[in-house]
Formats: C-alpha cells, structure tokens, sequence
C-alpha cells in the first residue's frame, strides 16, 4: 500500500514485522481491504505473543478517497479493543499530517468507535538529566495484591486520568483498580519492582509507583497519590524514583504518557526532565 507513513506506528521508528521476525505482529491479527486487487486498507492489533486476545490496535492505514474501506474493515475485524493513533506533536499545525490523521479519526468514527482521550508521549533518555530525588519518602515493595488493590482504590477514588474513570464508571473502583493491577502482572518485568511510598518522617502511605517495562521497553507504569496525601508534590518524587530505578536496571530510555488534560502529572514530567516526543489519541 502506498502510504506516506506521517503518522501511525511507523513514526515511532517501528516497522511492521511478525513475532518469527522479531517483531511485534501476529499474522492471524494482521487485516487487509482489497479493492480490484489492490490494498486500499490495512490494520495490525498489537499485543503479546501469548496474549489470548490484542490489547489495541496501533496501526491501521486508510486511502483517503476510499474511507468506506477502512470503515468496513474495523466492523469486520472480531476484536472490541481501543484503537491507538499515534501522532507528532506538531500533528494539527502540519496539513498533509493533519489530513493523514483526520482520515483515520473519521473511518473509526463511522465504524462506531468514539473518542475517549488524547495523550502526551514521552521519552526520557539520559541526555535529558537524572531528575532530583527529593528524599521526603521510603519506598518498599509490597507482595500482596489485596494491599495494592486498596491503594489503587483510593488513589482512583479522585482520578483525572479518563481510562480510570471509564472503568469506575463500567464496574466502580475495583473494576478500576482490577485493571490496573491486572496490567501490572502483564508487564514482563518483575512484580517486586512495584513499590508503596510512605513519608520518611511519620510513615504514612503516600502512593504508588510502578517502574516497570512492557513488550517494548522501559516504561513509568504507574504512578498514583492518594488523595489526603496531594498537593504537596509527592507525584514528583514517585517520578524521580522510578526514573532513578529503571536506570539502575539499565535502561537506556523511558517512555511514560499522560492524559492531555492532566495539567498536574504534565508539570512533574516537565520539571523531570521528560520531553514531548507524540501525542496518542485513543479511540474505544
């Protein structure tokens, strides 16, 4: 298919390879749209390699004077998964970009998919800066699921973040709360990397922090407050940890993403040193 590749998976220097070629495909998971023989739509959902199921679908390209093949590509295809369109940041001041976007954004709308949030991207790499740890908590490890499973409860109880609050509003706090630590277990990386934070002076539970790496690479997984505890910049300090910890593990770079409209997380990540690389706009 001829496509100019301005936005999408391929931006993010990934090209499309199977798992038996090392890369991040399923075949069985990989779609095509023929018109007259000719490929007018493709669509690849990206997960594990024993994952049952996808867990979104990050590539689908779309010939813009021919959106209904797109459109009836998505209704066909028998997974009921978020749609991750990857975007510069610079994407809506870019017209050829904007039109590559818009055409997508429009054939998941006709297939009945509606916006759920845009995101911002980040990558940290060593050039930008070890972030300052402020040494105001303690970190510890916490085996037992049922603890954690409290914690994400109280931290999704006052939530900005609009995955969390479309769970909360499907299933109530332990949905939310389910689903994040269900992504946790999913992370190839060790379950002990998730910490509990306390203050180093009194004890008290602040929040929690989830270095962690995902099929792709390092990635900050978590980080959450609990709600008696905010307004005293505690995110930061869970930031810095995790960016100090993945570094000690060997990570060369760090990804991490936030809401669009989560101004409080965007400042921790600016004053850490984490720049703008993409925006996501996902799509349920």
């Amino acid at each position: 298919m001829d496509d100019p590749g301005l936005v999408g998976r391929v931006i993010t220097g990934v090209d499309y390879r199977t798992f038996d070629e090392g890369g991040d495909y399923d075949p069985a998971r990989t779609w095509v749209a023929l018109r007259g023989g000719r490929v007018v739509a493709r669509a690849a959902w990206w997960g594990a390699p024993d994952d049952t199921e996808p867990v979104n679908l990050n590539w689908f390209d779309v010939d813009p004077d021919d959106l209904e093949a797109g459109v009836e590509l998505l209704r066909r295809a028998p997974y009921d998964v978020e749609y991750e369109l990857i975007l510069p940041g610079d994407w809506s001041e870019r017209p050829d970009v904007r039109a590559a976007a818009e055409a997508r954004m429009e054939a998941a709308g006709q297939a009945g998919m509606r916006l759920l949030v845009e995101r911002l991207r980040y990558r940290w790499t060593p050039r930008d800066g070890l972030p300052e740890r402020p040494g105001r908590l303690e970190f510890r490890p916490e085996p037992d699921d049922t603890v954690v499973l409290d914690v994400l409860r109280r931290v999704h109880s006052s939530t900005l973040d609009a995955h969390a609050l479309r769970a909360v509003e499907e299933g109530g706090l332990d949905q939310a709360a389910q689903e994040e630590l269900d992504f946790f277990h999913w992370c190839p990386s060790p379950r002990e990397w998730l910490q509990l934070a306390y203050t180093e002076d009194t004890g008290e539970l602040v929040g929690i922090h989830v270095p962690a790496y995902n099929h792709s690479g390092p990635i900050i997984g978590f980080i959450g407050v609990v709600p008696e505890q905010r307004g005293r910049g505690y995110a930061y300090d869970l930031l810095a940890e995790s960016t100090h910890f993945l570094v000690a593990q060997g990570a060369g770079a760090i990804d991490a993403a936030t809401d669009d409209g989560n101004v409080p997380m965007a400042a921790n990540f600016a004053k850490a040193g984490y720049p703008v690389i993409q925006k996501r706009v996902h799509f349920v």
